[in-house]
């Protein structure tokens, strides 16, 4: 479906962070130019509100992330990651995103929803026929819902410009494949390291096999026969550094 993007009309951009990230890794192997993706979706209209729903984690490292989207024009909503009992995590930002759309809806005349989720859909025919706004979406087409494609009223697909859309494309595969050789590298050397260690654990078996009749032999010169008949029972744990000897019955 052709529309008309009228330089008059007020834009509110609804971004699902985390969508989108996933998308362009496992896809690409690439970060999202944020930047460009406004700019194009926006296309010279009114932006009234662009809004980057995004999760937070312990570590805090995504603050840089959320730096670099107000620069460029962007509010953050942040949510802290969800994680359960048993290991199990949650992060998404469905409801939110419904809720905010659906609130701003009467101050706008386009609502563009940069996402795949296919769980936008009673959300984008609700802005349709509901709300009377016209409904964009952004998404990379092999990442996205067949039905959300088709319920909106215009889509963009991120994929057919990947110049524009992702960054660090190079730079992220050469860091994955050095850390998959490094990881590789690592399983090897500990492989090595139990092999030779099993190694020296049977040298030195053998050896104190080796060295029994030899301590007896030593023993049997120092020591009437008489007892060696005893002490050759005895295990060789049983001598002590200094040359002496536990005789006492086990």
């Amino acid at each position: 479906m052709t529309i008309i993007k009228q330089k008059n009309q007020r834009v509110g951009v609804f971004i699902d962070a985390q969508n989108l990230y996933h998308s362009a890794r496992n896809l690409y192997g690439a970060n999202v130019n944020f930047k460009n993706i406004l700019e194009d979706v926006t296309a010279d209209r009114f932006l009234i509100r662009a809004i980057a729903y995004v999760i937070t984690t312990e570590s805090g490292e995504e603050g840089v992330f959320f730096e670099a989207l107000k620069k460029v024009g962007i509010e953050t909503k942040e949510k802290d990651l969800q994680i359960f009992i048993g290991g199990a995590k949650k992060a998404d930002w469905d409801v939110g995103i419904a809720i905010d759309a659906i609130r701003l809806a009467p101050k706008l005349d386009a609502v563009i929803i940069v996402s795949g989720d296919g769980d936008f859909v009673p959300l984008v025919e609700y802005l349709k026929f509901s709300a009377g706004c016209q409904v964009e979406v952004a998404s990379f087409r092999k990442s996205s819902s067949a039905k959300l494609v088709e319920a909106c009223d215009d889509f963009l697909d991120l994929s057919e410009n990947k110049d524009r859309y992702l960054i660090n494309k190079k730079n992220f595969r050469q860091n994955k494949n050095i850390k998959t050789k490094k990881i590789s590298e690592k399983k090897e050397s500990e492989k090595t390291n139990n092999s030779n260690k099993k190694t020296v654990d049977l040298k030195k078996e053998r050896r104190g096999m080796e060295k029994i009749p030899k301590v007896k032999k030593v023993l049997k010169k120092i020591i009437n026969k008489k007892n060696f008949a005893e002490i050759s029972r005895v295990s060789t744990k049983d001598i002590i550094i200094d040359g002496t000897l536990d005789l006492r019955k086990k």
